[in-house]
């Protein structure tokens, strides 16, 4: 590649780089100003808004509402695409690149028009109550195309050796699964819970649409943005959200790549 693009390849990474988290870094930065007031110079450097949290009244209660939607919903979704994947991978489905398609389209739904689309199917359509049942439904449409896309990695490496040596010393396909298949797959599994727990955490328009009176903690954040004395508070619990919710995806990408070349190793 010429030095010339290799320049303007360079320049183009910065810039996107600063544009995708120069926003976030002003966050972080700000959370930290002893005014309430955002703007330069700073005030002064403090850790009350970091400390003042819990006295926010629902916090908790928002909280533990995401907390109880986002534990069940990585569950359920990554042993979905626990099965989608193992089915993908392992048996010559016709149509499988359509399948993938399929299951990749929550991905390219605006989330605001499947919010409108869930609203009036559950109220018009089958009249339930919105609630944190309702919420989570909606993020089983959404989060399994991050569980199957990561255990469709972890699949497609591995051996089908092991398994056929398996069965060839006289277990059954179900015991082949859990004592050779699953552990082989399980670092796939743990970032599949990870990323699953991390989307459903975050979500707000579907949350917003469908949570009835029992907010989530986006929801909550959102709501406390029309007191401007709460601001600063605001932007410290978004910080907190935002290193928890890098430090889960570090993590599960730690443990996909850790697990593949683990599952490389092996192999080899």
């Amino acid at each position: 590649m010429p030095k010339r693009s290799t320049g303007l390849l360079g320049i183009y990474a910065v810039a996107f780089v600063a544009l995708l988290y120069g926003p976030l870094l002003l966050l972080l930065l700000f959370s930290f100003n002893d005014s309430l007031y955002i703007a330069f110079p700073f005030k002064g450097i403090t850790v009350k808004w970091y400390a003042g949290l819990l006295n926010y009244p629902g916090l908790l209660a928002a909280l533990g509402n995401s907390i109880s939607v986002a534990v069940p919903v990585s569950v359920a979704c990554t042993a979905v695409g626990l099965l989608a994947a193992r089915a993908l991978t392992r048996y010559r489905l016709p149509g499988r690149r359509a399948i993938t398609g399929l299951i990749l389209v929550p991905l390219v739904v605006p989330f605001i028009i499947l919010g409108i689309a869930l609203l009036t199917t559950v109220r018009k359509t089958l009249d339930l109550p919105l609630s944190l049942w309702t919420v989570g439904a909606s993020h089983l449409l959404v989060c399994p195309p991050f569980s199957v896309m990561v255990l469709l990695s972890r699949f497609e490496g591995l051996d089908r050796s092991l398994e056929e040596a398996s069965l060839d010393l006289g277990e059954s396909g179900w015991m082949t699964f859990w004592r050779v298949t699953f552990p082989i797959a399980l670092p796939g599994v743990i970032a599949s819970l990870l990323l699953s727990f991390t989307a459903s955490l975050d979500e707000f328009l579907l949350a917003f649409f469908l949570s009835g009176d029992r907010p989530t903690l986006p929801l909550y954040i959102w709501s406390q943005l029309r007191f401007p004395q709460k601001l600063p508070g605001v932007l410290a619990l978004g910080s907190c959200i935002l290193a928890f919710s890098f430090s889960l995806i570090i993590l599960a990408e730690w443990i996909r790549r850790r697990g593949n070349s683990g599952l490389n190793t092996a192999t080899h």
